[in-house]
């Protein structure tokens, strides 16, 4: 065979012809993993570029199309068959995969469309995806120096930070960046098993030790009592009032006199510190009062206090802004819910642990929680453990010593740390303020529609809850009543599977593409008790609960025009909800 000049084999291409297969499929192989060179260009860069242009076809045109990815929001997944699946003999191309990626991204949420408000799941900003994507790349590992280097700066920075705005003494105070507001609840509740039962690191948890939380606390408590071996009955309740939400704490004292009277210790107060629907902010002060009036008997250590704040966190940037002089031009109507938030989470200065999740007040992608404790050297040396030989400390700092991670990926932390460099004070000033701007806007058109009733007016958060009743019902009397007399449980009840169906409508009418008015459905969700009926604080009837609809307008993207469209909706799916009701009456009868 004759070559040009120009065709002339290279030595690696007659390296190629006679390698072995096996090294065949390895050179191969190179062009899918990142150059570690710089100036040459490899599959990486290429690929994120076709991901985004491929994610980015996905994108409805401006001001058109639904409020999910793409053009078929229907599930493909076969559930019965799909893990019936084999390893492919063949390789395949990094491009072919891609495509496959890209595919399952098809009818999935798109969270920064501002159709787009069921939950408190904003969308990400850009600082922090790409230190997300930069962190996947070169892989630290936050467990130690070696592995993490400098990268290890944006946990203790974040924890500085965060100590800083609780009012803490950053050099004192830590974090631990973690698996979600599940593994915050999980450090804490290890954090307080450590203390107060000092023997539970090597004899295992033999004492029924206490945990005590509000009736609004999140559900992860079950998931931390079960999995941390203290048990979800060892979980004690406190009532909450039933216009604030908040812990009463009456009655958290006749539980904590209760306790010492029988010498049971408590291991942890939890304080809500806002929730998803209710806004719940327990009075964190008054809790450390009552705490230390109770302590626990002298065989036991000290009750920990922790906030469960992974909502409510964010609200603490609002520290030093002058309410008085409104540098930002906050409205009149929103300027109070502001600082009533503000003064509601700044209580958190008397915990001895709190927890953030930037994936929600913090518009930051999944996963970045961090667990944040006032005193550091009782927290590590309580939890610290042997160093193992084949882990060398580099560095002054090593978390590997007392984490329950030990493949720690940077992602979480650089993540929280870019949020925080981008937003700085005035970043989360404006974008909080600007949901309420939001939800004064949306309550006022409530106000106007004599069937719809703003079911959470008395709370300050970012979720608007309402009730709509069929057409001609005065919405907010009728719901007065349902609120507090026992004699209108029924008509709840009935008001309620009346609300279910209409989430359930509203949720069918996203998936499927409707248009109301020539514009699509909005994303919403609902609430199937964000409260109790006032004559149900015990919570014995199951039943005596308040349904609503949720609308969370957390994007950057909603504007008032957006919020007019989904209560039309709301309306309209109403309507069509009771005609189906009444048809199929008609039929029964």
């Amino acid at each position: 065979m004759s070559y040009t000049p120009e065709e002339q084999p290279t030595i690696e291409d007659t390296a190629y012809l006679i390698a072995p297969q096996w090294a065949k499929f390895r050179l191969d192989m190179l062009r899918s993993f990142p150059s570690p060179y710089k100036n040459e260009r490899d599959s990486l860069a290429d690929g994120i570029e076709d991901a985004i242009r491929q994610l980015d076809q996905l994108k409805p045109e401006k001001n058109g199309g639904p409020a999910y990815l793409g053009t078929n929001p229907a599930l493909t997944i076969d559930f019965e068959d799909i893990k019936d699946s084999y390893l492919s003999p063949k390789m395949n191309t990094s491009t072919e995969v891609i495509r496959q990626v890209i595919k399952l991204f098809e009818g999935l949420p798109n969270w920064g469309h501002p159709l787009t408000m069921c939950n408190v799941n904003p969308q990400g900003n850009t600082a922090a995806i790409v230190a997300a994507v930069l962190s996947e790349i070169f892989a630290p590992n936050i467990l130690e120096g070696e592995y993490a280097w400098n990268t290890h700066q944006a946990e203790l920075e974040s924890g500085g930070i965060l100590a800083n705005l609780a009012g803490w003494e950053p050099k004192k105070s830590g974090c631990v960046y973690t698996y979600g507001g599940s593994g915050c609840w999980t450090y804490h509740l290890k954090y307080a098993l450590t203390r107060v039962l000092p023997d539970s690191r090597k004899k295992g948890i033999r004492t029924e030790a206490k945990v005590i939380c509000s009736q609004q606390a999140h559900y992860t408590m079950l998931n931390s009592t079960d999995w941390m071996g203290l048990g979800m009955d060892n979980i004690i309740r406190i009532k909450t009032d039933v216009n604030t939400n908040a812990m009463d704490t009456q009655h958290l004292e006749e539980v904590l006199r209760d306790c010492r009277d029988k010498e049971i210790p408590v291991a942890s107060i939890v304080c809500t510190m806002a929730t998803t629907d209710a806004n719940a902010f327990d009075p964190v002060q008054e809790v450390r009062r009552l705490l230390d009036n109770y302590p626990n008997p002298e065989e036991y250590g000290k009750v920990l206090l922790y906030c469960d704040s992974v909502i409510g966190w964010s609200w603490i940037a609002f520290k030093n802004y002058d309410f008085k002089a409104n540098p930002l031009g906050f409205s009149d109507a929103v300027l109070p819910y502001l600082e009533k938030n503000y003064n509601a989470v700044k209580g958190i200065f008397y915990a001895d642990a709190f927890g953030v999740d930037f994936h929600k007040t913090g518009f930051s992608p999944y996963i970045s929680s961090v667990f944040v404790y006032k005193n550091a050297e009782e927290f590590e040396s309580l939890l610290s453990r042997e160093v193992q030989a084949y882990l060398q400390p580099r560095s002054p700092y090593n978390p590997m010593n007392y984490t329950l991670e030990v493949s720690r990926a940077a992602t979480g932390s650089m993540v929280g740390w870019a949020t925080l460099k981008f937003f700085g004070h005035e970043g989360f000033q404006s974008v909080l303020g600007g949901i309420l701007e939001n939800k004064v806007y949306l309550q006022s058109q409530i106000a106007k529609k004599l069937e719809m009733v703003c079911v959470n007016s008395s709370d300050y958060g970012l979720v608007t809850l309402l009730r709509i009743y069929p057409a001609g019902v005065d919405a907010p009397s009728q719901f007065d009543l349902e609120l507090t007399n026992p004699d209108f449980r029924e008509e709840l009840i009935k008001h309620n599977k009346l609300t279910h169906a209409i989430g359930d409508k509203l949720f069918e009418w996203f998936r499927s593409g409707k248009k109301i008015n020539g514009q699509h459905t909005p994303y919403l969700s609902f609430s199937t008790g964000f409260r109790m009926a006032e004559y149900n604080r015990d919570l014995k009837d199951a039943k005596a609960v308040i349904y609503a609809i949720k609308m969370f307008p957390m994007n950057v993207y909603i504007t008032p025009e957006v919020m007019s469209h989904a209560l039309n909706c709301i309306i309209a799916a109403r309507d069509e909800v009771v005609l189906s009701i009444d048809k199929q009456s008609v039929l029964t009868v």
